[in-house]
């Protein structure tokens, strides 16, 4: 489990490559402080999308975490499309005790969607997203949503689209400040959104079987 409160920028060593296993296999460079947390085995937020460290290794002084990526990772995720230098936000998981500071992330993307617009607000930007088919009842106006692992607001609710404001800490610690119209990102909804939908449903169609 994740708060959507991201640790540091890591930097993909090249791009992700196919796999003896099937997939493909990503090498992400970060600090070691972080590499202190994660052992083999250890899950980590990779731009919001939740893998499992496969191996660890330090080339030239700087830490490198190995991830693979199944084909459902790949398909429905931005991660097969990163190149090397590409930014990807990280998080490690939440420890017994942390505070939580955002709002409950499993790292289970729901799929991707492209930036509509980019307002400027002096220091701070707005930023629309288009909805992604099936997840309108996962967007809620003051709700919380992930984007590439950042925990957000929505702000303003459209047909189709959403805003999330940004403030300068957001533009400056995560990737979100070099987004541009067009680029694609990964989404998570509100999981408290989606339990409700499904309470909802069960209760709908247990009223109408007992019609």
């Amino acid at each position: 489990m994740f708060t959507g409160i991201v640790t540091e920028r890591g930097r993909v060593v090249a791009a992700p490559g196919a796999s003896a296993r099937g997939g493909a296999r990503l090498v992400v460079r970060h600090s070691a402080v972080l590499a202190a947390k994660l052992d083999p085995g250890a899950s980590i937020a990779v731009a919001g999308v939740c893998l499992t460290v496969v191996e660890q290794n330090d080339v030239d002084g700087a830490a490198r975490s190995v991830f693979d990526l199944s084909p459902e990772t790949l398909n429905r995720t931005t991660l097969g499309a990163l190149s090397a230098g590409d930014e990807v936000n990280l998080e490690p998981p939440l420890s017994a005790g942390d505070p939580l500071g955002g709002h409950w992330v499993q790292g289970h993307v729901d799929g991707t969607t492209a930036v509509s617009r980019v307002e400027e607000q002096g220091d701070h930007r707005v930023v629309t997203f288009n909805i992604p088919d099936g997840l309108e009842t996962g967007v809620v106006l003051k709700g919380s949503i992930t984007i590439d692992g950042v925990s957000l607001t929505v702000a303003a609710l459209g047909d189709r689209t959403f805003d999330v404001a940004l403030i300068p800490h957001t533009l400056e610690v995560t990737t979100l400040g070099g987004l541009k119209p067009g680029d694609r990102v990964n989404v998570e909804g509100d999981v408290l959104a989606r339990y409700v939908q499904k309470a909802v449903e069960a209760a709908v169609g247990a009223a109408l079987e007992s019609k």
